[in-house]
């Protein structure tokens, strides 16, 4: 009994000596936590949806005053009205909304000049849908240069923040306003006009892509003219140039390259664009002035009109044709597909075999383009695809070395070079049956 009582005694020891360590490792921790949030408290938090005005002062600069649009887009209101870079302002409105210290140097400081800030290097002021404000000053470089000393006017701590806050806020003028020269959407975008020297080409974007509709309805190649739509909506100005400061008198001596009308849903804005000595000026409908730009938007715009056309004689691209058909001479090879197989003449027909025959003629392309020498038609392509709903009909004239071709009820002909239009016929008459 008296055994028994010692290992209850003992137990209940044990226990006790438990809730006492885990009751004081807590503490500490909790006392750690409490203390490293003083240490670093945060100096803004704020509701970014609720910030409808920023005005961003450099020393030594005029303010640049933004606002919210009733759209939720950001403007430019002062020194002058004009767009807003809304990337720029948006890393502005995430380090406001969230900004943290490192720690806090002094509670109530009393000589902010040996923090710089006295006269602040960067001042913030931020208003509120609730007619409230806040003005954030950031001043010296820490001695070690990873930090910068902040303050909130009103609130007599001394912070010091990281650098990289201070790199996301301290943007001038050039930094905020919107670079573009074009402000249309790209994905919105249903027109471009090209107005070059002797070249007037109109596209139109429809249900299946772009096609050329003037000077004439011909087929265009997408991928030719949505790196058109690239180079257009990418174009900005180069503000820091070597020749950014005289772009408008060097735009008025240059060697015109183009003129580009683009319409969305919201209208149509004109580029125009020069070249002076390998460089490049451009003057918009869209921002005020004459700007130096980069060399991808001269190099976009100062391409041909064949430089747009599909130069491929088929449509079917990646879709797996339904039915081919191949006439030459006097030869005819006739294949229909039946899901996974191929058929001709009642024989399943070799994969490999069909699939070469497919792959040449999705890859027959014109070297250009010709306005006449289409004579009798001595081979017929007819291929069918999209279930049954698009057929395709080639005729390819051929001549010594080389072939013209043409598709059915379009007036356009292509040059085909003649090796290709031999190896493409052997293809079809090289397909042999499946082996079983």
């Amino acid at each position: 009994m008296k055994l028994r009582s010692l290992m209850v005694a003992a137990l209940v020891l044990l226990i006790l000596a438990g809730v006492l360590y885990w009751s004081g490792h807590h503490k500490s921790s909790t006392a750690n936590v409490s203390a490293a949030a003083d240490a670093a408290p945060a100096i803004l938090h704020l509701s970014e949806p609720d910030i409808t005005q920023l005005t961003v002062a450099r020393k030594g600069s005029a303010p640049v005053i933004l606002e919210k649009t009733g759209s939720g887009s950001w403007q430019i209101t002062a020194p002058k009205q004009m767009r807003a870079d809304q990337t720029n302002v948006s890393g502005i409105l995430n380090t406001v909304s969230s900004l943290d210290s490192e720690r806090v140097v002094e509670n109530k400081a009393g000589d902010l000049s040996s923090f710089g800030l006295s006269q602040p290097s960067l001042e913030i002021d931020i208003g509120e849908k609730n007619h409230t404000t806040q003005k954030l000053l950031l001043g010296d470089d820490t001695p070690t240069g990873s930090a910068v000393y902040a303050m909130v006017e009103g609130d007599p701590r001394v912070f010091t923040t990281y650098s990289y806050y201070k790199n996301s806020l301290d943007k001038g003028l050039d930094d905020l306003r919107d670079k573009r020269l074009l402000t249309a959407d790209s994905d919105k975008i249903t027109r471009i006009e090209l107005i070059r020297k002797n070249m007037d080409v109109t596209f139109d974007r429809g249900k299946d892509g772009w096609q050329i509709v003037k000077p004439e309805p011909l087929r265009a190649d997408n991928s030719q003219v949505q790196q058109l739509v690239s180079g257009l909506t990418g174009a900005t100005m180069d503000l820091n140039g070597a020749h950014s400061k005289d772009a408008a008198a060097l735009f008025a001596a240059a060697q015109p390259i183009a003129i580009a009308k683009v319409t969305d849903d919201t209208g149509t804005e004109t580029l125009e664009v020069r070249e002076s000595k390998g460089q490049y000026y451009a003057k918009s409908s869209a921002v005020e002035g004459v700007y130096e730009t980069g060399s991808d938007t001269g190099s976009a715009l100062d391409r041909s009109e064949d430089d747009f056309r599909n130069h491929r004689l088929f449509d079917f691209d990646y879709d797996e044709p339904n039915r081919v058909e191949v006439r030459s001479g006097a030869d005819s090879w006739l294949f229909t597909r039946n899901g996974g197989e191929w058929w001709s003449a009642g024989k399943q027909m070799n994969a490999d075999d069909i699939e070469s025959l497919v792959s040449k003629l999705r890859d027959l392309s014109a070297g250009s383009f010709v306005s006449s020498g289409f004579t009798a038609p001595g081979i017929e392509i007819t291929v069918t695809s999209n279930e049954g709903k698009r057929v395709e009909i080639v005729q390819i004239a051929k001549a010594a070395h080389e072939c013209i071709a043409r598709r059915q009820n379009e007036p356009s002909l292509y040059r085909l070079d003649a090796g290709i239009v031999d190896d493409l016929t052997k293809a079809a008459a090289a397909i042999q049956p499946a082996k079983k």
